[in-house]
C-alpha cells in the first residue's frame, strides 16, 4: 500500500459527514476548494489516459449490483472523422456531484439530497421513482432501478469510502485515467492535478458547478453526454490530433 493509499484510508477512517446543502463556486472557479470544513471528494478524469476499456462500467455493476441495462457509470465512445481519417474519443461519465444540482431540487420527497463532503445521494426509503430527478439531471446521469423501482446513480462507492476504499471504478481503472480524493486537502493528488492543469467540465453552461473534472477535454464534447455523431470545428484540437 503506497503512501497516498495510506493516507486516503486514514482520512475516510476518522471523517463523520451530515446531510447539507452546498452552493457557490462559478465555472472558473470549479476546481478550487469549497469553503467549507472537512472533505470534498471529487474526482478527476484524466482523457490523455482513457482507453475506453470499460472496466470501470463493469466494475461499477458488479460491485453495486446495477441491474443490465442500467449504468451509473460507463465511458461514452465517439468515432472521430476528419480530414479522411477517423480515430475513437472516449468520454467517460458518472454523476458530477454538482455543487447546485438540479436533481435536488426538482425531487418532491426530498429523496435526494446532497452531503456535506461533497456526494450527492438518494434516499431509496423515501424515492418514489417519479423520475423527475433523472429528467432534470443534464449529465444522464440517473436511472430507475427496475429491481428497487428507485432512482439509481453513482454515489462515488458511498460505502466502500466508509470503509476506507477508493471507488470500484478507481481501483479497477487500468491506465489511472480516474483519480478520486479531497479538494480541501492541498496535498491530495487531486488538489494537485487541478491545480496544475486547466480542468474542465461537462455542461458548463448549465451552472450546476459539476465536481467532476476533466483534464483533456475538447470542446466540441463538452457538452454531448451520448453517443452522438460530432461535427468538428476547424481549429479544434481533435481534429488537430487526426490528420
Amino acid at each position: 500500500m503506497n503512501s497516498d493509499r495510506r493516507n486516503f484510508v486514514k482520512l475516510v477512517g476518522c471523517t463523520t459527514v451530515a446531510a447539507v446543502a452546498l452552493g457557490s463556486g462559478g465555472p472558473s472557479r470549479a476546481a478550487e476548494s469549497p469553503d467549507q470544513e472537512g472533505p470534498h471528494w471529487v474526482m478527476v478524469v484524466d482523457l490523455r489516459l482513457c482507453i475506453g476499456c470499460q472496466a470501470c462500467t463493469v466494475a461499477c455493476g458488479v460491485e453495486n449490483q446495477v441491474p443490465l441495462g442500467g449504468f451509473r457509470t460507463l465511458v461514452s465512445c465517439y468515432e472521430v472523422t476528419s480530414h479522411g481519417r477517423a480515430r475513437r474519443y472516449t468520454l467517460p461519465r458518472l454523476c458530477n456531484h454538482c455543487q447546485k444540482p438540479a436533481c435536488v431540487t426538482v425531487c418532491p420527497t426530498q429523496a435526494t439530497t446532497k452531503r456535506a463532503d461533497g456526494i450527492v445521494v438518494v434516499d431509496n426509503t423515501i424515492c418514489i421513482g417519479c423520475g423527475y430527478c433523472v429528467q432534470a439531471c443534464p449529465y444522464d446521469a440517473r436511472f430507475v432501478n427496475e429491481t428497487t423501482r428507485t432512482v439509481d446513480k453513482c454515489t462515488f462507492c458511498l460505502h466502500r469510502l466508509e470503509a476506507g476504499l477508493l471507488p470500484a471504478c478507481v481501483e479497477t481503472c487500468v491506465s489511472g485515467a480516474r483519480i478520486f480524493g479531497d479538494l480541501n486537502d492541498p496535498h491530495s493528488a487531486v488538489a494537485t492535478l487541478v491545480g496544475k492543469h486547466p480542468v474542465q467540465v461537462l455542461k458548463r453552461g448549465m451552472g450546476t458547478e459539476p465536481m467532476v473534472f476533466y483534464i483533456g477535454l475538447d470542446a466540441a464534447f463538452a457538452g454531448r453526454i451520448q453517443g452522438e455523431q460530432v461535427l468538428i470545428p476547424a481549429g479544434s484540437s481533435v481534429a488537430e490530433e487526426v490528420r
